[in-house]
């Protein structure tokens, strides 16, 4: 490889990092906004580009409404803090190391967000496809029936990573959720659909009536992708998520920083 090659290459992961560490810290304002945050706890982490094992994360005791690009830490699985100020906080060098390595997501999402967690406070938490949007989640979430305790050991982490298998989402039994994805855009927006349907669902079965869930044949027809949509997934999700930035940048201004 030329040297100018090499170069261009360089450049190019240097634009792809800080382009990350933005939107990182843009989906931190975004979930306060949407009220999926807890203050100073849970973690969002990204896999920093071109750099595998390496996670970008909020350093703890930054208010999520505080995120800015420039104060992100990385972090390796071995909880050594390799660049920015700060140390990782436990659970999430246990939770969230784990299933990025494991899962091979490059994004992964922890929240304690209050409709998902009021679903799995109760025996049976399945989410069901009795909305729309509901049911675009259906065969897409694994669940964690037994809760352990605060995570504090990278077993946790791997036993949470086994639970989730291959789904994108994670229900926590008394505890919260996790979503995953290969952008951040995917992640947050599976986090925040996901929060909406959860809603829907607990302010339903608050009126002690009956659901009416959709059949494995609507189901299907809302997940099949239609020939003649003109937005596809991939794209819905970039759209949302510029969208939401426009957002933060009027409500909560500062995260590119």
């Amino acid at each position: 490889m030329s040297l100018h090659a090499i170069r261009t290459a360089a450049d190019a992961d240097s634009v792809s990092v800080s382009q990350t560490r933005v939107e990182l810290a843009a989906a931190h304002r975004m979930a306060v906004l949407d009220e999926l945050d807890e203050g100073i706890d849970n973690h969002f982490t990204v896999e920093v580009p071109g750099r595998p094992g390496h996670y970008l994360i909020l350093p703890f005791g930054r208010h999520w409404s505080e995120a800015r690009a420039s104060e992100m830490m990385v972090f390796d699985e071995s909880g050594r803090t390799l660049e920015g100020h700060g140390d990782v906080e436990l659970s999430a060098q246990c939770i969230h190391a784990p299933i990025h390595r494991i899962s091979g997501a490059r994004v992964v999402l922890h929240t304690h967000q209050t409709w998902a967690l009021a679903l799995n406070m109760l025996k049976d938490n399945r989410l069901l496809p009795a909305t729309q949007t509901a049911a675009f989640f259906h065969g897409q979430i694994a669940y964690d029936d037994d809760y352990t305790g605060l995570a504090a050991s990278l077993a946790e982490g791997e036993r949470l990573a086994k639970v989730m298998g291959d789904k994108p989402i994670l229900f926590m039994k008394n505890h919260g959720v996790v979503a995953v994805g290969q952008t951040i855009a995917q992640a947050y927006r599976r986090l925040y659909k996901l929060e909406r349907a959860c809603r829907t669902q607990v302010l339903a079965m608050s009126t002690g009536q009956p659901l009416e869930v959709l059949t494995d044949e609507v189901v299907k027809l809302v997940q099949t992708p239609s020939a003649d949509d003109r937005h596809p997934r991939g794209q819905r999700e970039r759209l949302y998520f510029e969208a939401m930035m426009r957002v933060v940048d009027r409500e909560l201004p500062g995260y590119a920083d």
